[in-house]
C-alpha cells in the first residue's frame, strides 16, 4: 500500500525561531539551487570558471597600475599586486555575494508563489555559489605569492576563516536587501551604490596603517576590515589586528542572526507581496 506524506505548515514558534532545523531538511534543495545558477552562470562561455580569478586579476592589475605605480599606496612593505590581489578576491566574494541576493527573490517570483520551502533559500544561494569562484582565486593566489616572493606562513591553516567570516556577513546582508527589495524596488538600485563606496571605505586598495587616526572609527564599524586585516595577516604575513578581527567578527554574527530573525519574520508575507 502507497504511503501518502503530508507536510504541516505551522506559524513560526516564535520571534527567535530562525529555522536552520528546517533550511538542514532541504539542503538538497539549496544543492540543485547553487547547481543551476553555477551552470547558468557559465552557460556557452568560452573560458568557463576561468572568469572567477578574470575580474579580481584585471582590477588587481589596474589598480596596480593606478595606485601602485603612480601614486605609490604604502603596502606594509608587500608588493603591491599580491596586496592588492588578496584583498579583491574576498571583496568580490563579498560584492558579488550580496549584489545577486538582493533580487534575487523577484527573480524567483514563480518558484516562490507555487512551491512551499524555507524562502532564505533563494537569497543564501548567491553567497555560497560565490564560494566555487574564490576558491578558484586562492589557487591563483597561491600563484602571485610565488611570483612575488612571498613567504608562506604556518598561519596559512587557518584559510578558511576569513572566508568563513564574510560568508557569514554576506549571507546576513543577503537575507536583509533581499526582503527589503521585495517591499521597496528601490533597493535593487540602491545596493550597487552602497557597494561601490564600500569599496573605497574598505582597505582593500591600501593598507589600514595610511587612514589619519581622526577616522579610525570608520575601520570600526566596517565588518570587512577586520576580515580583510586577517585575510593578509594569513596570505602575507603582515600583523593582524586581532581587537578589529574580533570587533568585525561580532559584527558579521550581528548582521547574520538579525538578518535571519528579520527575513524569518517577513516571511509569511512575501509571496503575497511580491
Amino acid at each position: 500500500m502507497n504511503e501518502t506524506r503530508i507536510k504541516v505548515i505551522k506559524p513560526k514558534t516564535g520571534f527567535f525561531d530562525l529555522g536552520f532545523s528546517e533550511i538542514w531538511a532541504y539542503k538538497e534543495l539549496l544543492y540543485f539551487l547553487v547547481w543551476k545558477e553555477v551552470k547558468i552562470r557559465y552557460k556557452q562561455t568560452v573560458i568557463g570558471a576561468a572568469w572567477a580569478v578574470l575580474q579580481p586579476l584585471f582590477s588587481a592589475l589596474i589598480f596596480t597600475f593606478l595606485l601602485g605605480s603612480f601614486l605609490k599606496v604604502p603596502t606594509d612593505g608587500i608588493p603591491y599586486p599580491a596586496f592588492a590581489f588578496t584583498g579583491l578576491i574576498l571583496w568580490t566574494y563579498f560584492s558579488n555575494s550580496v549584489s545577486t541576493s538582493a533580487n534575487s527573490l523577484i527573480v524567483n517570483q514563480n518558484l516562490v508563489g507555487k512551491v512551499y520551502f524555507p524562502r532564505a533559500l533563494i537569497p543564501l544561494t548567491p553567497c555560497v555559489t560565490a564560494l566555487l569562484d574564490y576558491a578558484i582565486a586562492t589557487v591563483l593566489l597561491f600563484g602571485f605569492l610565488m611570483v612575488f616572493h612571498v613567504a608562506i606562513t604556518p598561519m596559512v591553516l587557518l584559510l578558511l576563516l576569513p572566508i568563513a567570516l564574510t560568508a557569514l556577513l554576506a549571507s546576513g546582508l543577503a537575507l536583509w536587501v533581499s526582503a527589503i527589495d521585495v517591499k521597496y524596488r528601490d533597493v535593487g538600485y540602491i545596493v550597487p551604490f552602497f557597494i561601490q563606496m564600500l569599496l573605497f571605505a574598505t582597505p582593500i586598495l591600501y593598507a589600514s596603517s595610511l587612514i589619519p587616526k581622526a577616522y579610525e572609527w570608520v575601520i570600526y564599524i566596517n565588518p570587512l576590515s577586520g576580515l580583510l586585516s586577517l585575510q593578509r595577516g594569513i596570505f602575507l604575513g603582515t600583523s593582524i589586528d586581532w581587537t578589529l578581527v574580533g570587533v568585525s567578527t561580532v559584527l558579521a554574527f550581528a548582521v547574520f542572526f538579525t538578518g535571519m530573525i528579520y527575513f524569518r519574520h517577513y516571511e509569511k508575507e512575501i509571496a503575497d507581496v511580491i
